[in-house]
């Protein structure tokens, strides 16, 4: 009863991981619609009875808006205001800065090293994990994502021979997870790769 339990909790967090975001997103765009319907109505008398014009051209408006804002935060002012914002106001929410570094390395736009893929040796196998912080002492802090979901999964504090890091894409990473581990042989053939190259380093300072 308790596995069963344990199972059926797991697989609810995972989920509610999953679609929580889609779920805001699609509730900000649709609140962000209704706000500007008054703004765009004399616009839309000039479409079509039978076209929803308000509808389209609030859209149109909100989607405007956002690729103002992400051409904004691209130029150095725009970026350094963002990030001045961004730390007054989100830094403080829980979980937050984990998210935005999950999300960033996800677009191909992550700058730090966490969320770097790696294998980690978990009892007497290989998993798929990433490196989110390297202790004083060598030691890594790994998260082990749980299948197919890369948000939720349990965290791990490992020596460094246990830890393998992949010379992959972030995303390469994530979608092996997400497809339950299809392409691993891929991630194990980097690991391999890596330990070439060390070994053909190493020859060459001996």
């Amino acid at each position: 009863m308790k596995e069963i339990s344990k199972f059926v909790i797991s697989r609810l967090i995972a989920g509610v991981l999953l679609v929580a975001p889609l779920y805001l997103a699609a509730l900000l765009l649709l609140k962000a619609m209704k706000s500007l319907m008054g703004l765009v109505r004399p616009f839309a008398k000039l479409l079509p009875d039978w076209l929803p014009g308000q509808r389209i051209l609030s859209l149109l408006l909100v989607l405007t808006i956002c690729f103002l804002i992400g051409l904004g935060i691209r130029t150095q002012s725009g970026r350094a205001a963002w990030e001045r914002f961004e730390k007054s106001l989100f830094q403080r929410i829980p979980g937050y800065a984990v998210f935005r570094s999950f999300t960033t390395q996800l677009a191909g736009q992550g700058k730090d090293k966490m969320w770097t893929p790696a294998l980690a040796e978990i009892e007497e196998a290989l998993v798929p994990a990433f490196i989110i912080e390297e202790l004083g002492d060598g030691r890594f802090t790994v998260f082990v994502p749980s299948v197919p979901t890369p948000l939720a999964g349990a965290i791990y504090i490992l020596t460094s021979d246990r830890v393998h890091p992949l010379d992959i894409p972030f995303t390469q990473a994530i979608k092996t997870i997400s497809h339950w581990g299809e392409g691993s042989k891929d991630l194990v053939c980097a690991m391999e790769r890596e330990k070439a190259k060390m070994n053909r380093e190493f020859e060459q300072l001996a």
